[in-house]
């Protein structure tokens, strides 16, 4: 699932493009705005995966607005009636330009040149064995070989660690998305552990270090069934 939010000015704009984002079953909007400093208050604590930005807008430009979010993390396609920002967009490293009025082939077309890009990006972080989450207004690189177990706690999420915890806004869904399935399962609604950590099981329980983690009823028959794979 890619978290997506929209900033623009104008509401009608931002209607058409919450209607696309309903289209598509891989984006998940997690707000539109008409401020962008409302916007980045947002990202400032609950990072997205892109954002679909207005370029022409009062108070701060989309290509300035751009340069505040870390394109690392973070996808941007500009939606703009004006042509002549287009190259300006691309030198901001933009993944895309639509412009004003989109048509949803467009739109949907732009989505999976941005999807791709994310793909790539994640792959490759997970290729070298590490992701970035957002901890107290900074990015934290997290080795996967030190995980012990993520706990849920409501909209955020704990990374303990072998030294230290990270604690971040986010949810179990979407961490889950960020990890290699065949090393990470979720043994519990508020709970998951890397494979390769378990110390031993019993019916109800696993344990990691000097933790005791609960097997939760709906997720027993799945990993219990992975388990079996592990050893056969």
């Amino acid at each position: 699932m890619i978290t997506c939010i929209a900033i623009d000015d104008e509401p009608l704009a931002l209607e058409l493009i919450k209607k696309y984002i309903a289209k598509i079953y891989f984006l998940e909007l997690k707000g539109t705005f008409t401020d962008a400093f409302e916007a980045k208050k947002l990202l400032d604590t609950s990072p997205v995966d892109l954002v679909f930005l207005d370029i022409q807008m009062p108070d701060i430009n989309g290509i300035e607005f751009s340069k505040l979010i870390n394109k690392k993390t973070t996808a941007v396609i500009f939606t703009t009636a004006f042509s002549e920002y287009a190259v300006e967009g691309f030198t901001v490293d933009a993944i895309d330009y639509l412009l004003k009025p989109i048509e949803y082939d467009r739109f949907l077309k732009s989505v999976y040149k941005a999807k791709e890009y994310l793909d790539y990006a994640n792959s490759q972080e997970l290729a070298e064995g590490y992701i970035f989450v957002k901890s107290d207004y900074q990015m934290v690189k997290i080795n996967l070989k030190d995980i012990l177990y993520i706990e849920g706690l409501d909209d955020y999420i704990k990374i303990y660690l072998q030294q230290k915890s990270v604690l971040t806004l986010m949810t179990l869904k979407t961490i889950t998305q960020k990890l290699p399935p065949k090393e990470f399962i979720r043994v519990h609604r508020s709970y998951i552990v890397p494979i390769s950590k378990i110390v031993n099981v019993s019916k109800s329980k696993i344990k990691i270090a000097d933790k005791e983690i609960p097997i939760g009823i709906s997720y027993s028959e799945s990993f219990f069934a992975e388990m079996d794979k592990k050893m056969n």
